[in-house]
């Protein structure tokens, strides 16, 4: 049977982190990480802002090669250095296959990747254009959500190591049902995935791990018992009730 990991787990290399009290190993979901393991198809790191999800996220994509800034192991640009050092002190535990394609598509910095694209397709001599592995038409010549979209539907190609940090931000809750149904595709192209997320949409992917930041670290849990979902499900079910007790009239 063929091994479904590309990334089977990450190791905090807490002995080598001299204080806890430092940014990033402050962060609720770092500083009482020790290891923790990956599902073979898609796992999800969800949870309030300031809880370090992302910052989480990012030093597992650098430390699998890709660049801070998102797109493919090929994207060597830097706009800002602004990523934390956490990938010095992570290390991945892999499987036996390796990825034949991977990408790091983080809503934050999309527009630096869709620019770099466009600058390295000036350069004389490039080769084939990049732009065309992304659908052809110029990411920023299309809104913000469907660049993200053309960048989910055209580059993904499977096989691959896929991590998306909060992709609900582009896209519709529309886009966000249909994203579930390519990832599904693209999960029987064995293909792997790790996305940090706020939406309950995203994040109802079947027999996912879903893998809460709290104010007390990690913990495994069910897209029933987030607090994401309960709040929306809040919500729709008393609308009223709810917004009375926020606008308090």
């Amino acid at each position: 049977m063929r091994e479904k990991h590309y990334i089977r787990g990450m190791r905090l290399e807490r002995a080598r982190i001299s204080s806890f009290r430092d940014y990033p190993f402050h962060l609720p979901s770092i500083k009482t990480l020790n290891e923790l393991s990956f599902h073979p198809n898609v796992t999800y790191f969800v949870g309030e802002n300031g809880m370090g999800k992302s910052t989480l996220l990012e030093a597992i994509a650098i430390s699998a090669g890709f660049n801070p800034e998102g797109g493919s192991s090929n994207f060597q640009f830097s706009t800002y250095h602004s990523h934390s050092s956490l990938e010095k002190y992570l290390t991945l535990i892999k499987g036996i296959q390796r990825p034949k394609d991977g990408f790091f598509l983080r809503a934050e910095t999309f527009y630096n990747v869709a620019t770099n694209i466009e600058q390295l397709d000036l350069e004389p001599g490039s080769g084939p254009r990049i732009i065309d592995s992304f659908g052809g038409t110029s990411l920023h010549e299309q809104s913000h959500g469907e660049s993200f979209w053309a960048t989910f539907m055209n580059r993904f190609r499977g096989e691959g190591l896929y991590i998306l940090d909060e992709p609900e931000a582009a896209l519709s809750p529309l886009r966000q049902l249909s994203m579930l149904a390519q990832i599904h595709d693209l999960v029987h192209q064995h293909s792997q995935f790790i996305i940090a997320t706020h939406s309950p949409i995203i994040m109802a992917y079947p027999h996912a791990k879903i893998i809460e930041c709290t104010e007390d670290g990690l913990r495994e849990t069910s897209l029933e018992e987030t607090n994401h979902y309960n709040i929306m499900k809040q919500f729709f079910e008393d609308k009223d009730r709810l917004l009375h007790h926020l606008l308090g009239k």
